[in-house]
């Protein structure tokens, strides 16, 4: 679809759905009659509404039956992983060969363009609505949030893109929009988070919607990245990120579950503590709960996720999905960077490396190579062939590592916070703390560390974007992005920094060339 074309249609975009309960916060609930005009006239309509603009969050996860989705072109594309699917464009995203038409660029820039339609088509509706200013101010504060996250994932990969901030109609000007410059999609962006800051959103949500807890995390983590390349804001930056990730620490227990000194009833009265089990990771009972501050949501037959089939070695037979595609395989590698003795590594915490056939679960199948548990949805995979599960935005650990490493860059060294911060990850992970560290070193360990506890939630990309910085598996380090060769021969380029925009929207619209660099 084309972005004119897109922008327009976004009033019919919104997916009507309730706001009584997480589940049916999922459900679609369409409207033959439903128009602009017609539909902010009550603030139970509004939310409906805004509720709809968080539906295209998914096409993050966009699938095909070959198994391809953006999600995973994002972590093919670092090197770190491989695939066993027979999809040819994974394989040229690992080989860095991809064209403007390939159907990952397609899919983020079409949905979360969107997305923005529906958020701008929100916007203008409430601040007409006759309602309570506080009412209004809460609902423009979760649209402006949503719009503020569709335009960072849009702008960090397309770098320069349209910024549209009110409805397109056919008569408007930015019916075929020209690129603006990264910087001022980031200020809109940072606007946009400083009103939904101050709207009166709840801290926390366990139903999956925007909450002051994730706003913050977002803000950290989008100043974090301005401080970095390619904008290179520097400390300023820096101090913005981790004062502001402090905040949502403040409220949050990041102390080790086995931690002596570790007290469950703090951890309960937190907005976000760390979990005690990995498996809390991926499982039904703790959808945005404990330490996951903001998912895109899923329900079991009305929106199901095919990221647990998808990560499954090919034809193992381990589930009983009809399916099982190895579109994301950790290599060996990278595996093998943890250190030893990493819980994080021991069978089925964040990987498996055989299961049980899916008939007779004393029959052990030998994978041959690592597999993402992280992502084991095992209701799904052993009972129902269905998943619901939901894809981690932000999660604790990735605010402490934010804190840590924006202090550490904007002072010059690491406070007894920053390590506490790392060690707290470390000690879940039963590995033994770091300490004594300078400057660099101590960015060195932080990172591996990042990488390691993060791995596949579509973090690395992003890192090396902005730190110009990827992980040497071999040699165990984080050097020049394009200094080596990867596992699979591939040397990172400048021009794989940032995805083209997709051809359809070029060919439609000139105005958005020319391409990115090298595309």
């Amino acid at each position: 679809m084309k972005l004119n074309n897109m922008i327009i249609a976004g009033i019919c975009c919104l997916s009507l759905v309730a706001n009584s309960s997480c589940s049916d916060f999922l459900e679609e609930n369409p409207k033959t009659d439903f128009s602009e005009k017609n539909y902010f006239t009550s603030v139970n309509q509004a939310q409906r509404a805004v509720d709809g603009s968080y539906e295209r969050l998914r096409a993050l996860q966009n699938y095909d039956g070959y198994g391809e989705g953006p999600w995973v072109t994002l972590d093919l594309l670092c090197g770190h992983a491989t695939t066993l699917g027979q999809s040819t464009y994974n394989n040229l995203y690992i080989r860095h060969q991809a064209a403007t038409n390939n159907p990952s660029f397609k899919a983020v820039w079409e949905g979360f363009y969107e997305g923005i339609a529906s958020c701008n088509l929100c916007i203008e509706g409430i601040s007409e609505m006759d309602a309570s200013e506080d009412v209004k101010k809460e609902l423009l504060g979760e649209s402006r949030a949503l719009r503020a996250l569709y335009y960072f994932y849009l702008t960090r990969l397309y770098g320069d893109i349209p910024l549209i901030l009110e409805p397109v109609t056919a008569t408007s000007e930015s019916l075929y929009p020209e690129r603006s410059a990264q910087a001022s999609v980031f200020t809109a962006i940072v606007e946009d988070l400083k009103y939904a800051e101050t709207s009166g959103l709840p801290e926390t949500s366990t139903s999956g919607r925007v909450s002051i807890g994730f706003v913050k995390t977002l803000l950290a983590d989008v100043y974090l990245y301005m401080a970095g390349a390619p904008l290179n804001k520097g400390k300023e930056y820096y101090e913005l990120s981790y004062k502001k990730a402090k905040e949502v620490l403040d409220k949050s227990y990041c102390v080790a579950p086995n931690s002596p000194s570790y007290s469950a009833g703090q951890a309960n009265s937190a907005w976000y503590s760390l979990f005690d089990d990995y498996e809390k990771l991926h499982d039904d009972e703790n959808k945005n709960r404990g330490e996951l501050i903001f998912q895109i949501q899923y329900k079991e037959g009305i929106n199901d996720n095919q990221i647990a089939f998808m990560t499954i070695p090919t034809n193992k037979r381990v589930t009983k999905y009809n399916d099982e595609f190895g579109s994301l395989m950790p290599t060996w590698e990278f595996y093998n960077s943890y250190e030893a003795g990493d819980k994080r590594t021991r069978e089925k915490e964040f990987f498996f490396t055989r299961d049980g056939h899916k008939d007779d679960k004393s029959n052990i199948i030998e994978f041959g190579q690592p597999a993402l548990y992280k992502y084991y949805d095992k209701e799904g995979a052993e009972e129902t062939t269905r998943s619901d599960l939901n894809f981690t935005i932000y999660r604790l650990p990735e605010v402490m590592f934010i804190y840590a490493e924006a202090y550490t860059e904007a002072v010059g060294a690491p406070d007894q916070m920053s390590y506490d911060l790392v060690n707290a990850i470390r000690e879940r992970a039963e590995l033994a703390p770091i300490s004594g560290l300078g400057k660099d070193d101590f960015i060195q360990a932080l990172r591996k560390e990042r990488a390691h506890e993060l791995c596949f939630e579509n973090k690395d990309y992003f890192d090396i974007q902005r730190t110009r910085l990827a992980y040497n598996v071999v040699a165990n380090r984080f050097e020049a992005y394009n200094s080596f060769a990867n596992k699979n021969g591939v040397t990172f380029s400048e021009k794989y920094l940032l995805w083209p925009i997709p051809s359809t929207e070029t060919d439609s619209n000139p105005k958005l060339l020319p391409n990115n660099p090298g595309w």
